[in-house]
């Protein structure tokens, strides 16, 4: 198989979240539909750069890559692990980077994923990252995606550690007990924005 530009764009995509869907794959790798999207997908399975496989009932196959597209991108050797209880909310979050790319004309390059900013951490003690980072109008954002309350102390800190690293933070939710901590918190720690979850999955159907 010879791997074109494109190919290369799918597989940078599905190292940067640790996975995708089709969906996803679609939209931000710029395909113009559906079933041109599965047969490259399946091209790229056959030729055992990228797996594809169901990790829970209801969700959409999730693609990852294989070691050999690991090491075609000099990506790290392991596997990222996939984590059962966050595959609903990592959806979200690239609904999310859809969202963003849609509507305010950003490219991949203007997005940091939370596993790109963990590795800028390093090797020392494992700190808070935003979801992802965006870059706007020369304004460095944080945005997460918060489908249920942390504590409240947790919560602060988290809203703490943006504040002190970014020049504004976006919070995605539909929980009314989110939306009262941010509310809350938001005369202490300026630059906080709220985005309902449903406005961002109207733009990742």
């Amino acid at each position: 198989m010879e791997l074109t530009d494109r190919d290369f764009n799918i597989l940078k995509l599905v190292n940067k979240f640790r996975f995708c869907l089709g969906k996803h794959i679609m939209v931000l790798a710029g395909f113009t539909g559906r079933s041109a999207t599965d047969r490259r997908l399946k091209l790229l399975i056959e030729a055992e750069y990228l797996t594809r496989r169901k990790y829970m009932y209801g969700v959409q196959y999730l693609y990852t890559l294989t070691h050999k597209g690991r090491i075609l991108l000099g990506s790290n050797k392991r596997q990222d692990k996939i984590r059962i209880d966050r595959i609903a909310h990592d959806i979200y979050v690239l609904d999310a980077v859809i969202y963003y790319v849609q509507n305010f004309g950003l490219s991949l390059a203007d997005i940091e994923s939370e596993k790109e900013l963990h590795i800028k951490d390093g090797f020392g003690a494992r700190k808070h990252q935003a979801d992802f980072a965006i870059k706007i109008n020369g304004e460095r954002i944080a945005v997460e995606v918060e489908l249920n309350p942390k504590t409240k102390t947790r919560m602060e800190q988290n809203i703490r550690d943006n504040y002190m690293n970014y020049d504004g933070q976006v919070w995605i939710t539909q929980d009314n007990r989110v939306l009262g901590m941010l509310n809350a918190f938001s005369e202490a720690y300026s630059g906080i924005s709220i985005l309902p979850l449903e406005k961002v999955l109207s733009h990742a159907k």
